[in-house]
């Protein structure tokens, strides 16, 4: 490519992170930033801890969209100046440097962009993630804990806070279901395109035969609710059972009957929590998890109500989206976006960004097509 291509590039890239920053809204990021600290600075902060972990959750995360738009303008910036050293020194070398940098750049702006298109109600919350081992088997409880394993890997590399709540373990291997907490703001509305039936297509290790077997897990994302969410619970409306924690656990976890299980009377909505050591952090845990199934219950009733028909949410445990096919190709493909790559080892130790982004997009596009014209 030419310098002049080059130019061409960096004023594009330019005006996309502008119109980022206007989207995001750059002035009001900074205003909220001040308010946090002047928040986090308040020597009575940590009196109530929750509304301290709040506090200072959101000016983590403020801090964070203003260092990251700060970051890509300073790069961008920096690749004007070197593309002018290049074309005065006639320098092919730093060129080649422009245009590298360039490519990176392209990325890092796509992956900015994504955020603006999470504009939902809930989209800001954090995210509860259930995990269910569908048809399948043993292997289908294997796959269960692979996806687990995906999930908090994701997480892990970008530094997101997670909390197992419950991990039901399979007899023979694997998990029946496992439900935890990104704990990062977006999170639900970034996660949220996950929701669906997952199908993994690969020769069983648990079949002595060598044979290949395809098994399903589903995955539920929901958001964590907040105080502003009004969903109350009457004592009457439930029912708390305590037991004995099954599968790997420290000491005390599986010797008392810490475990809780929640049933909520009026919808048969079953939470449980075994992953702590107290009964009375499991059932807090358990009745954040309940609370989160109600709101999300309400949200597809209110939706119904709109659209004048009852609704089938993306993510319901039909709704089959991607495929992880170990044998007889290596293939992971998102069945709604063609999104798909051959390295399916990565995409299992949490590369799934690409997958991410392009279901967020595919599902703004879906938006926009049924919006009425």
């Amino acid at each position: 490519m030419t310098a002049a291509d080059f130019s061409d590039q960096l004023k594009t890239l330019d005006a996309t992170l502008r119109n980022i920053e206007a989207v995001l809204d750059l002035d009001k990021l900074q205003r909220d930033k001040a308010d946090l600290e002047e928040q986090a600075s308040a020597p009575d902060l940590w009196d109530d801890q929750a509304r301290a972990q709040v506090v200072t959750s959101k000016l983590s995360h403020v801090n964070s969209e203003i260092d990251r738009l700060a970051a890509l303008r300073g790069r961008i910036d920096d690749a004007a100046v070197l593309l002018e050293l290049a074309e005065a020194e006639a320098d092919p070398g730093a060129l080649e440097e422009v245009g590298s940098e360039l490519t990176s750049l392209h990325k890092a702006v796509e992956e900015m962009e994504v955020r603006t298109l999470l504009s939902g109600e809930y989209d800001s919350r954090e995210a509860l993630v259930a995990i269910r081992a569908g048809a399948g088997g043993v292997d289908a409880a294997d796959f269960a804990e692979m996806l687990l394993r995906m999930y908090l890997r994701w997480a892990e590399r970008h530094n997101y806070a997670t909390e197992v709540y419950d991990t039901s373990y399979a007899e023979e291997a694997g998990l029946k279901s496992a439900t935890f907490a990104v704990k990062a703001p977006y999170a639900y509305g970034t996660l949220s395109v996950e929701s669906g039936t997952h199908r993994l297509v690969r020769i069983s290790p648990f079949d002595n035969q060598g044979r290949r077997q395809t098994s399903f897990a589903g995955v539920e994302v929901l958001p964590v609710t907040e105080t502003t969410d009004h969903i109350d619970i009457p004592e009457n409306d439930i029912r708390v059972d305590v037991y004995r924690s099954s599968g790997p656990g420290g000491q005390s976890v599986n010797t008392t009957d810490s475990a809780v299980r929640i049933t909520h009377i009026p919808t048969g909505i079953v939470v449980t929590c075994q992953n702590e050591k107290s009964q009375l952090q499991n059932k807090a845990s358990a009745l954040r998890v309940l609370q989160a199934r109600l709101l999300e219950r309400k949200r597809q009733e209110e939706q119904a109500k709109l659209d004048g028909l009852k609704t089938d949410a993306a993510g319901s445990w039909g709704d089959q989206m991607r495929s992880y096919v170990l044998h007889p190709y290596q293939m992971v493909k998102d069945l709604r976006t063609e999104e798909e790559t051959g390295n399916p080892s990565s995409v299992f130790d949490g590369e799934i960004d690409e997958f991410i982004e392009a279901g967020i997009r595919w599902r703004k596009q879906r938006e926009l097509e049924s919006e009425p014209s």
